[in-house]
């Protein structure tokens, strides 16, 4: 449409995790109107895929190297769905409601992730993160999981995720999450599916993630 231009998002994600708030930058060397390039490349682009916003930024603005933090929000479903399975991970087994919302809340903090990441990072590159918040709540017959940090190892967050879902079986205690932040902890192989994970929103300097803690897609409820 625009000719040559330079088009780059703020992250990747894990092959069939959902975004709920991409963002990327689009340099091009003629102006157009911000609104009239959402409109055409939406009619451009397949139904799971539509832009939301379009603003003018300073030249110097880049999605990935500007962003200050990342959230992601993961949806557990507590009982079979048929709309929303896409969007979900269901669990069979009856969770510990308090036991899930406890441990997430141990999370967030400086802390060595080496036990709950992929063995592609390479030898060298630093497992420590530091995560600003990590919370979880029951939304119905949802339960969901938020966690933001300036970045994430791979597949970390499914791996905490699923971690947690252990200690919703009651497999581990929520003080047992705190003792694997440490580099020589036993790595912990299960991974969530991606089917439930949502990169909900990238921040930028001086922005505040408001959003209340709901469903991206909601299950609904049987009453």
């Amino acid at each position: 449409m625009f000719g040559e231009v330079d088009l780059g998002g703020a992250g990747r994600t894990d092959a069939g995790v959902h975004a709920a708030g991409q963002v990327a930058h689009l340099r091009m060397h003629k102006a157009a109107d911000p609104r009239l390039i959402g409109q055409k490349i939406n009619d451009l682009l397949p139904h799971d895929i539509s832009i939301v916003d379009v603003q003018r930024m300073s030249d110097r603005f880049h999605a990935r190297h500007d962003a200050t933090s990342r959230v992601y929000l993961y949806q557990i479903a507590t009982r079979r769905t048929a709309f929303a399975k896409p969007f979900v991970w269901w669990i069979k087994d009856r969770l510990d409601g308090d036991a899930i919302p406890e441990a997430a809340a141990t999370i967030a903090g400086r802390h060595d992730f080496s036990a709950f990441t992929d063995k592609r990072l390479a030898a060298g590159d630093s497992r420590i993160v530091v995560v600003e918040r990590c919370e979880a709540a029951q939304a119905g017959d949802l339960i969901l999981i938020r966690i933001e940090a300036s970045h994430f190892l791979w597949k970390m967050v499914r791996k905490l995720v699923s971690f947690l879902v252990e200690i919703g079986r009651r497999n581990f205690a929520p003080g047992d999450l705190p003792k694997r932040f440490a580099a020589d902890a036993e790595p912990f192989q299960p991974t969530a599916p991606p089917s439930g994970l949502f990169l909900e929103a990238i921040l930028y300097e001086g922005e505040q993630f408001g959003r209340p803690l709901e469903p991206v897609v909601p299950v609904v409820t049987r009453r």
